[in-house]
């Protein structure tokens, strides 16, 4: 009888705390939300990855110096590293169902500090394309968009627009941080302390994310921002690839699907293929200092702090659809001009392309996160992992074909003409995608 009691008594004590775990403390007044804390973590691990997004413009020059690569072959290793950092998210997204946020982004972290690290001993193109392009390539698509959007979709119901431009401002903020000091660090010295550097920065946010990065607001048994109800933590998903393609099948039988990845990969090859692998390179070609060029690009990433955060406030508020159709056309009309605007001085009308382009640079993000949730639910954070490896397939596509122009033309004038065409095409794009979830009608 005591054994049956003590074994009742057992089974009941483990119930108590299991539900304890699932239900969600008295509130406080006056507190400041746990997921806040979660978003500022999420929002610096993204800054000490975005350091190695500012390193590709500026290794292109060094690198022909060095070692007389073509501008082609270190287009087609960065063109590998932005297909990857793609290819790589919705299965990233995957993981983290099935592994957690925290062990999959450490884990991250780590492989891009390894690549990057790595070539500082490299001698042969092969080498930049397996460490610059594979192992960075692999380790930042973990820590892609997909990211943020897996932490806004667990730990936020309400200003999701907002936090996801928030978010997505992070990258902007690394590359603001780290783009002057690494082309004074080039300039100085030379590209090797650059990319130890970029290893540096990787490997010191890891503590972060294994200390503070939660997995979901029912580990500390809190409700996510804004909900009604407490969300109990889902189990482990199992079969990270095998999902992260089933939702693939199932999304590409959908009209939304086709046209959101159409778009984004226009907005990839308008921004992270063009502007930031061959701005700095083009006006150099003008006769502009390096260090000019990349502080013009980090100017850049200032305005893109302030115009994603505005357009997460806009998505908030408005339909996403026209959001998306005036970025895509103000941005396709600015390049346009910057052919006229590239020369071998800083002058009024290149500053204001500067300020607008920023702005405009991925304010695409939170509206497009917006119409993946409206689509597809709770597969949506997978669905813009496979989005946003559209958009770094079109990166690579103009990151390699844009090398490739410059050497056959001389010139970057014929890139810059067709990127501003595709971005009104995209903004047409735009335009045509349904109101209404479309989760099983065929496109």
């Amino acid at each position: 009888m005591e054994r049956t009691a003590g074994r009742k008594l057992y089974v009941v004590t483990q119930t108590t705390e299991a539900a304890a775990v699932q239900q969600p403390p008295k509130p406080t007044r006056g507190r400041v939300h746990r997921a806040w804390f979660v978003a500022a973590v999420t929002f610096v691990t993204i800054i000490g990855a975005a350091a190695f997004r500012s390193v590709p413009g500026l290794l292109i020059d060094p690198l022909h110096a060095e070692f007389d690569w073509s501008r082609g072959t270190i287009g087609a290793a960065v063109s590998v590293n932005l297909a990857l950092y793609g290819l790589t998210a919705p299965f990233a997204a995957a993981l983290m169902d099935r592994f957690g946020i925290r062990r999959v982004v450490a884990v991250a972290l780590t492989v891009i500090a390894a690549g990057s690290w790595l070539t500082v001993w490299m001698t042969a193109a092969w080498q930049l394309m397996l460490c610059w392009g594979l192992l960075v390539g692999l380790g930042s698509g973990s820590m892609a968009l997909a990211f943020a959007a897996t932490v806004t979709n667990r730990w936020f119901t309400e200003r999701r627009g907002l936090v996801s431009g928030i978010l997505t401002a992070a990258s902007a903020s690394g590359q603001l941080i780290f783009l002057p000091l690494l082309s004074w660090i080039i300039d100085r010295y030379d590209w090797r302390p650059a990319a130890v550097t970029v290893a540096l920065a990787a490997l010191a946010v890891v503590p972060f994310v294994w200390l503070l990065l939660h997995d979901h607001p029912a580990d500390v048994g809190q409700k996510p921002y804004g909900a009604a109800e407490f969300v109990p933590k889902p189990p482990p998903v199992p079969g990270a690839a095998r999902r992260a393609v089933t939702v693939l099948l199932s999304a590409v039988r959908t009209g939304p699907f086709w046209l959101l990845a159409g778009t984004f990969a226009i907005c990839g090859a308008s921004t992270n293929g063009l502007i930031q692998t061959h701005f700095i390179p083009a006006a150099h070609d003008q006769h502009m200092p390096v260090q000019a060029a990349a502080s013009l690009l980090a100017v850049i990433g200032v305005f893109d702090v302030v115009g994603t955060i505005a357009s997460g406030w806009f998505t908030d508020r408005f339909e996403p659809r026209r959001l998306l159709a005036v970025y895509y056309a103000l941005r396709g009309v600015s390049l346009m001009f910057l052919p006229l605007l590239l020369g071998p001085a800083v002058h009024p009308p290149m500053v204001f392309f500067i300020v607008f382009y920023g702005l405009d640079w991925v304010a695409t993000v939170p509206p497009t996160l917006a119409l993946c949730r409206e689509q597809y639910g709770e597969d949506s954070a997978i669905v813009f992992g496979w989005v946003l490896a559209s958009h770094q397939v079109g990166a690579a596509l103009v990151a390699f074909l844009g090398g490739v122009a410059r050497d056959t033309f001389g010139t970057y004038d014929v890139v810059w003409y067709a990127s501003g065409a595709l971005c009104a095409a995209a903004a047409l794009m735009a335009l045509v995608i349904r109101r209404r979830p479309l989760l099983t009608t065929a496109a």
